[in-house]
């Protein structure tokens, strides 16, 4: 076992077999100097130098230091145990006590020790190998004979009688040497092949990765952020819920207290006409008529009640109005507040009639495009579609989160999406969501998908809305697409990083399609 474990440490990382004549790049890593000359070789015109192991970048081809030390373990491992075959295989002629074979003779079916190998015959016929207990696996199993040559007709290891009178006579034939070296020179290339995909698929991941720390940044922020909303929107709603409280109560006690004035002075009328009933009613006792007729007050009394009628007054009721509109005002302040914070400010979004296909009516408001059987006799120009009927907006996005939507109902085929400038204008290629330069959301019929670089990816619930929303975060490098039913439905979100800036984009097989509404996120 600890055997097969230095032997594990002792394999070039490059052809997987005991090194030979090790060297060191900088970063500590060895490899046999052939093999990490052909990778180096291969890395020749590139951006830089790496190392096979750990990626290691070098700007300038990286020096290569022999390691003398690893040269002399790997040398003295081969010596006393060639390979993992040879684990357990003995001397065939040390017969008195087992000696472990470091080579064995196909000719002879013999493994010998280091002592009987130098008494070995040294004729050509007598090949040697790695100490072996299966020897037949390196002879034919038809001739008997060891295998010398590689039939590459039939991709088989033959011997010298299978290709004179065997039955890969005529067939082409190399060496085995001359075939493994053929067979590790495309392993080779295969290996710096899926070294590069290795390293392609290590970007993609780091990218990935980094996309997702940011992604998680942003939803840390936007949580962040729409906590704080919440918060101040709640420290303002009890201000304004204590206002309007403290308006209430200041008006009831306002109130309490004019009531508390009326009811006094009614209390003193009823005292005065308590006292002119009294005295009325004496008068009315009296039995001397002079008397009467001489206390006669009578005439005091209507100017008494006009007196206090006019003095008595409504004590007045809530201004429930002015509450109201106090109540209102605030909302509406803290609803601002909170829209300039949230919203997403209306931006009209206008066709560019200079990029319109002939195929295409514009209206004049420049929000609808209608496919048209005649000719819109428009001059040919570089930015005009003239293939299809497609047809960019005016305004272009470099930065920042917009949307726009667009009614699709009065067309059965159509695509919405968005665009680079740069996209083609003739061809296959102009096809908005065909190319790398745009993403779109279509139907065809009654098929629906999202499409970016000739890529379909089948909606098949389809689409539950004639209106649809075109959703586009610039700095995150994301375009999503909504269908406007209740409640709105996400279809699909792209995720790439923009490296121009983009447009709006509309293509219309049939019938009509119209942008209805479009906004700008600050």
């Amino acid at each position: 076992m600890a055997s097969a474990d230095l032997s594990e440490e002792l394999k070039c990382p490059v052809c997987l077999t005991i090194y030979t004549d090790p060297v060191s790049l900088r970063c500590g890593h060895n490899y046999c100097r052939v093999c990490i000359d052909r990778v180096l070789d291969s890395q020749e015109g590139s951006a830089g130098y790496s190392c096979p192991e750990c990626r290691e970048k070098y700007k300038e081809r990286p020096g290569l230091h022999g390691n003398i030390a690893l040269r002399n373990i790997a040398e003295r491992f081969l010596t006393i145990q060639p390979d993992q075959e040879g684990a357990g295989v003995h001397c065939t002629y040390c017969v008195d006590s087992p000696v472990p074979a470091v080579m064995s003779c196909l000719m002879c079916d013999a493994s010998m020790c280091d002592k009987h190998l130098r008494v070995h015959s040294k004729a050509p016929e007598h090949v040697l190998c790695a100490p072996t207990t299966s020897p037949e696996t390196r002879k034919c199993s038809v001739h008997k004979e060891i295998l010398k040559y590689y039939c590459t007709e039939d991709a088989a290891c033959v011997c010298v009688t299978c290709t004179l009178a065997g039955e890969h006579r005529g067939h082409q034939v190399e060496t085995l040497q001359e075939a493994s070296e053929k067979k590790k020179k495309k392993l080779r290339n295969d290996l710096q092949t899926l070294m590069a995909e290795t390293e392609e698929a290590e970007e993609r991941v780091q990218s990935l990765e980094e996309r997702r720390r940011k992604a998680q940044e942003k939803a840390d922020g936007e949580a962040e952020r729409v906590t704080a909303l919440f918060r101040d929107l709640r420290r303002r709603l009890e201000e304004l819920e204590k206002r309007v409280l403290s308006d209430i109560m200041r008006q009831a006690e306002m109130m309490s207290q004019s009531y508390d004035d009326i009811i006094r002075q009614l209390e003193i009328k009823k005292e005065e006409l308590s006292r002119k009933m009294r005295h009325i009613e004496e008068l009315c006792n009296m039995t001397d008529p002079l008397t009467v007729l001489q206390e006669s007050h009578t005439g005091d009394l209507c100017d008494t009640e006009d007196r206090h009628d006019k003095q008595l007054h409504d004590g007045g009721d809530l201004d429930v109005a002015g509450i109201s509109h106090t109540l209102h005002t605030g909302l509406a302040d803290i609803m601002s507040g909170v829209t300039g914070r949230i919203s997403i400010q209306p931006a009209d979004i206008l066709l560019h009639v200079t990029t319109a296909s002939n195929k295409l009516h514009i209206s004049d408001d420049r929000k609808t495009a209608s496919r048209s059987d005649i000719g819109q006799n428009r001059p040919e120009t570089p930015e005009r579609f003239q293939d299809w009927s497609q047809v960019l907006s005016s305004r272009s996005f470099s930065s920042g989160r917009h949307y726009w939507e667009v009614d699709v109902g009065g067309s059965d085929s159509w695509a919405v999406g968005m665009c680079y400038p740069s996209i083609a204008r003739r061809g296959e290629q102009s096809v908005i969501g065909r190319n790398n330069k745009s993403w779109c959301l279509d139907r065809w019929d009654t098929q629906c998908s999202v499409r970016h670089d000739r890529k379909d990816i089948q909606l098949p619930d389809g689409i539950p809305s004639d209106r649809v929303r075109i959703y586009l975060d610039y700095e995150a490098g994301q375009i999503s697409f909504y269908a406007l039913c209740d409640p709105i439905r996400h279809l699909h979100t792209f995720i790439t990083t923009f490296t121009e800036p983009l447009h709006a984009g509309l293509w219309v097989l049939g019938g009509c399609i119209k942008i209805s509404g479009g906004s700008q996120g600050v």
